[in-house]
């Protein structure tokens, strides 16, 4: 893959806007494109546009929706961009964050309410890092779910998305300025370009050049997750940042290839080393749980809650899936629990002291407070960690425009989703569940208005 002469070029076809990838990001880039008067053309390698979305579990942050104020949560955009700093520790670009999630409520009301896509707020998963209840998603929990509605409106709303298309090199003049791309099927032009791969998470030597301490870890993400944009904005001279940041998810079945979703967790459930016992908080460190669990002795732990956690977890379809693989293990009974397992009697004593917490309201001795104890019957499933996505990228400024290494912007390059940088800061301690889908929302949505814009004035 490489940046070839606008002159090498044999141009089939052309649209206004050209958009390399039918993600989320892709899409919205796509449906904002349209609004703006371009005509847009979407590629996409896969027969059916997926991308990591799909595979996650589908939410939305936002805050001050119409969604929140129906049930009673308050919320501002202050407060988002607030705690994404704080998880961040500040190391991220302020601006950018405000902007996201100044926008944040306009884009999920905007996409549910002129595009139809079926979202609500969960007001009963409040992630790690969020002072709020704000993650938005679909009646089914799934990131499909998402797609699915997006393939849908983009489709409806006038947007050509050409499948089974992979884009192989890009075709500029030196200033950079693109002219359209090259695929197997033939060249097409543009007038703007928005990049919206996946990462690089799937690509083995970025990871060790760029993220040495999860290159080894499982990749659980999408298969396009290979670094294109990456690689295309190196040679045009594009600045990269935060490269080392990436997501990472300690809820993968061992004996299933699906993940438990982490609501698990949040609603009480905890994590036990084989030895029977807790080696940190569960809740402190959602995306970097799979460096923790990968530590511990065999790279594996067992996830242990109870019915109630169990019951409220059937509402998610991707869980409902991890049950029908039957490697969810039931006991009635603390001893049943270690029999099934395999755990030792240390297991019990790890029991009563979250009991002891619960009742006491106090944390623990690893910091984490519980609002109750866990009780019989138990549940129980073995998980190890996996790698999800990385989170750096190709800086761009509050439209999605890519910026030079000398700080100017391409005339007419554009990135969002997994191509741009995102907004958790270099490593994983920066990220904010939600993050990624946050970004690919909102400032898709941006791209896409402002390659249009770019286009017609």
């Amino acid at each position: 893959m490489s940046i070839l002469p606008a002159s090498a070029a044999r141009f089939t076809r052309k649209g206004g806007v050209v958009v390399v990838g039918a993600g989320a990001a892709g899409l919205c880039a796509a449906l904002s494109a349209r609004e703006n008067g371009a005509d847009v053309i979407v590629l996409e390698r896969d027969p059916v546009p997926r991308g990591t979305t799909a595979m996650s579990i589908g939410f939305i942050p936002a805050a001050q929706t119409r969604f929140q104020r129906a049930k009673g949560i308050a919320d501002s955009p202050e407060d988002l961009a607030s705690d994404i700093l704080a998880k961040s520790g500040g190391e991220t670009d302020r601006a950018m964050v405000a902007r996201l999630c100044a926008a944040s409520a306009a884009t999920v009301e905007w996409l549910a309410d002129r595009y139809g896509v079926p979202l609500d707020v969960s007001e009963k998963d409040q992630y790690p890092g969020h002072g709020k209840p704000r993650m938005h998603g679909t009646p089914q929990r799934t990131g499909a779910e998402l797609m699915s509605a997006l393939v849908t409106a983009a489709q409806n709303a006038g947007a050509e998305i050409l499948t089974n298309t992979v884009v192989t090199d890009l075709f500029a003049d030196d200033d950079g300025r693109v002219h359209g791309v090259r695929t197997a099927g033939g060249d097409i032009g543009c007038d703007a370009l928005v990049l919206a791969t996946c990462g690089f998470a799937g690509n083995h030597d970025l990871l060790v050049r760029y993220i040495p301490e999860i290159a080894s870890a499982r990749f659980y993400g999408h298969a396009g997750s290979q670094g294109d944009a990456v690689r295309w904005g190196a040679e045009l001279g594009a600045t990269l940042g935060d490269m080392d940041s990436y997501q990472s998810h300690g809820g993968m079945t061992v004996d299933a290839d699906v993940p438990v979703p982490w609501a698990h967790i949040l609603r009480g459930g905890v994590q036990v080393n084989n030895a029977g016992k807790r080696f940190s908080d569960e809740t402190r460190n959602y995306a970097q749980r799979a460096l923790e669990v990968l530590a511990q002795p065999g790279g594996y732990v067992w996830s242990v809650y109870d019915a109630p956690i169990d019951a409220e977890l059937q509402t998610f379809a991707p869980y409902r899936e991890v049950v029908q693989t039957g490697v969810v293990l039931s006991a009635e009974s603390t001893d049943e629990l270690c029999r099934v397992t395999g755990l030792p009697p240390a297991l019990k004593e790890t029991l009563r002291e979250i009991a002891a917490s619960a009742a006491s309201q106090m944390p623990d001795s690893l910091g984490r407070v519980f609002a109750r104890a866990l009780a019989p019957p138990f549940k129980a499933v073995k998980v190890t960690g996996v790698l999800y996505h990385t989170q750096g990228g190709l800086v761009v400024d509050g439209d999605g425009r890519v910026r030079r290494k000398d700080g100017t912007l391409f005339p007419n390059l554009y990135a969002a989703g997994g191509a741009a940088r995102g907004v958790s800061g270099p490593g994983c301690e920066g990220y904010l569940g939600g993050n990624g889908l946050l970004t690919a929302t909102v400032l898709g949505r941006f791209a896409g208005a402002a390659a249009a814009r770019r286009i017609y004035g």
